[in-house]
């Protein structure tokens, strides 16, 4: 990674000499740079460097808001500002940002963070382990760009060594090559390992994501040694609880590196991730390659790799029904963005039309 070889204020949030270069022209207009830390309503806080240290900034996002909310600003962004106007005037390239499709009719996606490096997905021990859920936040996470990380919480309420050892194998076989760590903010177990990991003068960003109730806020005042994020207890009924946090905040951790601590998630839709599934289900994609036919469904097909490694038993027959599911559920998702972005442009061409027509009227002026 690209770090700023001389430190700025802006060293702890990430700033690096690809940043600086990519701000010069910016800079030449007399704006500074700055990270958003929270966006709410049209508005967002920031901390920018106005030449004499950080500088908080409550700046208006209206001069870069897009029709598409993929484009607007959001927690994690690196942007130019006027700090005199309070507005934000350009967003900088985002390296990686999280995004899940929304509920809504039009297809659209929503961007939870930017410009991640670590994307730790919270999975709580208090409630049954669910492995498609973690399958579906790891694809995610790699389609973001981030570094997917699986934190096992609440790991105080697993009674012996040896269930959290089972837990943990669990997990790590549905998600392969992504590194899982059992953590308990009451106990600190993996508090230091986190700690760690996450800080240095020149800290990485990490995104905190999982569902309401999984012991995020608590993580995240154990990692930060204070208690700034509202924490309630889950309810016994079901294990989930109430959405404590409800914006996306970025937060300075004291041994360096910087956390955004997300709302609980009550869904998680894949939003263009066809690279994510793929490489969450990697072992599947490389057996694929030795089927008999390119196009194999990995259904009835003789020849099937994938089918051979289910009936020998190297391939769980789980991983494959949740692989089909998401597959099923991105390409879903890809053919309705292509018809939104179809029905766009058609918009837009008869918008174009109507406007040449009335031109071409007031050139003519009144007809007899």
């Amino acid at each position: 990674m690209n770090r700023a070889a001389a430190p700025t204020p802006l060293t702890r949030y990430g700033w690096t000499d690809a940043l600086a270069a990519e701000f010069a022209p910016h800079a030449a207009d007399g704006l500074v740079p700055g990270r958003i830390v929270r966006v709410d309503r049209g508005r967002c806080e920031a901390v920018a460097d106005a030449g004499e240290g950080l500088l908080t900034l409550h700046a208006d996002t209206g001069p870069v808001t897009s029709p598409d909310p993929v484009r607007n600003p959001c927690t994690g962004d690196w942007a130019a500002f006027d700090a005199e106007r309070r507005t934000v005037r350009a967003l900088l390239p985002r390296r990686t940002a999280f995004i899940r499709s929304t509920s809504s009719q039009r297809s659209e996606g929503q961007v939870l963070a930017a410009n991640v490096d670590i994307a730790l997905i919270a999975v709580s021990l208090a409630a049954e382990l669910d492995l498609g859920r973690v399958e579906r936040f790891v694809a995610l996470a790699w389609e973001s760009g981030a570094e997917p990380m699986v934190l096992l919480t609440k790991a105080d309420v697993v009674p012996d060594a040896i269930g959290l050892s089972y837990l943990t194998t669990d997990t790590e076989a549905a998600a392969p090559g992504v590194r899982v760590l059992p953590v308990s903010a009451a106990s600190g177990l993996g508090i230091d390992v986190l700690t760690e990991l996450l800080g240095g003068e020149q800290g990485r960003t990490a995104a905190l994501l999982g569902q309401s109730g999984a012991g995020k806020s608590t993580l995240t005042n154990a990692l930060l040694g204070d208690e700034v994020q509202d924490v309630r207890a889950t309810r016994d009924s079901d294990g989930k609880g109430r959405h404590t946090t409800s914006t996306r905040d970025l937060l300075p951790l004291p041994a360096g590196g910087v956390l955004i601590d997300t709302p609980g998630l009550r869904g998680v839709g894949l939003w263009d991730a066809e690279d994510g599934v793929a490489q969450a289900f990697a072992e599947i994609e490389e057996l694929a390659r030795d089927c008999r036919f390119h196009d194999c469904s990995h259904t009835v097909e003789p020849g099937c790799a994938v089918l051979e490694a289910i009936e020998d038993g190297t391939l769980p027959e789980r991983r494959l029904e949740s692989y089909r599911k998401l597959v099923r559920e991105n390409e879903r998702i890809a053919s309705q963005s292509d018809a939104r972005l179809r029905a766009d442009i058609l918009r837009e061409w008869k918008q174009k039309r109507a406007l040449g027509r009335h031109m071409m009227e007031r050139k003519r002026g009144p007809q007899a």
